[in-house]
């Protein structure tokens, strides 16, 4: 994930032509023993390496049952938080709270937040029951009871993830060895609530740090990519992008960040325009149409708010 400039070579080492610096970077490549996954699996915990603005570090993340966890603290948090000065709280006809964004790009989506708005209300007329008001006292609250309760059940059976956070900060540190000594201090952190916290602590050493690369992620990169323009866009960047930011908003309880996120939003459609696209087929094709309808601006304003939102609350571990 680090980047280093090239080095110029010593006057008295030959200069390998590419063919020869590929394959020999093949061969450290084989001659390196893969990581052991064997303790992770066991623990169903990861490792995972997060690139941001501020720089690159280690944490951890698992999936649970939503039942089984207690969510992260963020009343301390939320007293400092520098964003929560530019939010405004409304009231709707429906006397629901609704979190105004950052400015501009609230200000590039109202449009299509006005379309959605509209389509939604048609739906809602479309779709009214047909039921007598007798039908509905017979069966109907029932019926909304029983709903509710496998609504909670769902809930609660879903996994959900939950990082190395700690009164709703996200724990990151620069190196494998901070990281494994802060896990083998006993320092409180949401983690350890897990069952499996303790043997991973006793058995976890800095060489198993070694994120796969589906867990490794380049916060860094988004906005300057977006900013490219649609020719420009590394599909396999941003989408892995938004799968990491959903879970931090939902582990460290960011609700703007997953409204940004939320299905029916611009970045959604973004993100689901973006799978479509790496599809063959005529998916694909409908997905680089769908996406070359979507604002360079308005995403790179967006994914703007979302990683500084989640780098402010990061808490930095050398």
């Amino acid at each position: 994930m680090a980047r280093q400039s090239p080095q110029r070579p010593d006057a008295d080492e030959p200069e390998l032509d590419d063919t020869d610096a590929a394959a020999a970077a093949d061969e450290v490549e084989e001659d390196r023993p893969p990581a052991d996954r064997a303790l992770w699996e066991e623990v169903r915990i990861d490792p995972v390496e997060i690139a941001l603005p501020a720089g690159t570090g280690f944490t951890l993340r698992a999936y649970r049952p939503a039942r089984e966890l207690t969510p992260t603290d963020v009343a301390e948090r939320d007293q400092d938080d520098p964003f929560l000065a530019r939010r405004q709280v409304v009231e709707t006809e429906e006397d629901e709270e609704v979190v105004i964004l950052d400015e501009e790009f609230a200000a590039l989506s109202a449009e299509e937040d006005d379309e959605d708005e509209e389509k939604d209300a048609k739906s809602r007329r479309k779709g009214k029951a047909d039921a007598s008001d007798e039908e509905k006292a017979e069966g109907g609250e029932d019926d909304s009871e029983a709903e509710d309760e496998d609504d909670e059940d769902e809930a609660g059976d879903e996994e959900v993830p939950l990082f190395l956070t700690h009164k709703g900060r996200l724990l990151l540190f620069k190196t494998p060895e901070s990281l494994v000594t802060f896990i083998r201090s006993g320092a409180p952190n949401d983690l350890s609530q897990l069952d499996s916290w303790n043997e991973l602590s006793e058995r976890l050493e800095p060489a198993d740090i070694a994120p796969l690369d589906e867990d490794t992620y380049e916060l860094d990169l988004v906005v300057e990519n977006l900013r490219g323009g649609h020719d420009a866009w590394d599909h396999e960047l941003l989408i892995e992008a938004g799968e990491i930011a959903r879970d931090l908003a939902y582990a460290l309880r960011l609700p703007a960040v997953l409204d940004m996120l939320s299905a029916g939003s611009s970045l959604d459609d973004l993100d689901e325009a973006l799978r479509a696209s790496v599809n063959g087929g005529v998916g694909g094709f409908l997905g680089r149409r769908r996406l070359k309808k979507i604002g360079a601006q308005t995403a790179s304003l967006g994914w703007r708010t979302i990683v500084g939102k989640i780098s402010a609350v990061v808490d930095w571990r050398d």
